[in-house]
């Protein structure tokens, strides 16, 4: 019943994965010395710049983006807006978070604020091309039995693999190894692609799995 679209969300991720591939390889080519280690900062504008023009297109081009109320420029320019709004909103809750659970609050904010980048652009950058600029529907799909397709369960999927990436990833930074990928924030932003790379394989995965025992409810 769902094969399309299981077909379609495992295009759309393949895309989106090479995509992350292409901004780790090409500055490595283009920029001398780079290594995702010693110019981390530049990875991660990076990948997050390379996800987000990727996920906007792919997610454009498939139709998954719920379609406008109305055709007026002037709710299309809102809508618009209203995103870009809910983007910086997003890096600076994802900022305040990140220093609520020990980042320095001064001391490599500038740091902070890319890892909050990152996760903006690899959570709610989806939330905004599937749901779009709604937090109504934001808060039913991530509430209990809210998903009504299968999108919105590839968002629950990959959303929670990517912030328990980034969770898992603080783990080693404490530790006395001295290891380059232990400085702020490479471990947590290296934990929130490999979990959101693994939601991207996931979800197709898991949904085609269950797809018989799936039913949704109308919208």
């Amino acid at each position: 019943m769902w094969d399309h679209e299981i077909k379609a969300m495992a295009s759309a991720h393949a895309i989106i994965a090479s995509s992350i591939f292409m901004a780790t390889v090409v500055p490595a080519v283009l920029v001398p010395g780079f290594s995702v280690y010693g110019a981390h900062l530049l990875w991660l504008y990076s990948v997050s710049g390379a996800v987000t023009v990727a996920s906007v297109g792919v997610f454009w081009l498939l139709g998954v983006t719920p379609p406008s109320k109305k055709h007026t420029l002037g709710y299309k320019l809102s809508r618009f807006f209203r995103s870009c709004l809910y983007f910086i909103l997003s890096c600076l809750f994802f900022h305040t978070v990140v220093v609520l659970y020990g980042a320095p609050l001064i001391e490599f904010a500038l740091e902070t604020f890319s890892l909050a980048v990152l996760l903006t652009s690899l959570t709610t950058l989806r939330c905004l091309c599937v749901l779009g600029p709604n937090v109504q529907a934001w808060i039913r799909v991530f509430s209990r039995h809210g998903a009504m397709s299968v999108w919105d369960t590839c968002l629950q999927i990959t959303v929670a693999c990517t912030l328990v990436g980034a969770w898992v990833g603080a783990f080693p930074i404490p530790l006395d190894w001295d290891r380059p990928w232990q400085v702020w924030p490479v471990s947590c932003s290296l934990g929130a692609m490999i979990g959101f790379l693994t939601g991207l394989v996931a979800a197709p995965s898991w949904i085609h799995y269950h797809r018989k025992q799936l039913t949704y409810k109308c919208k």
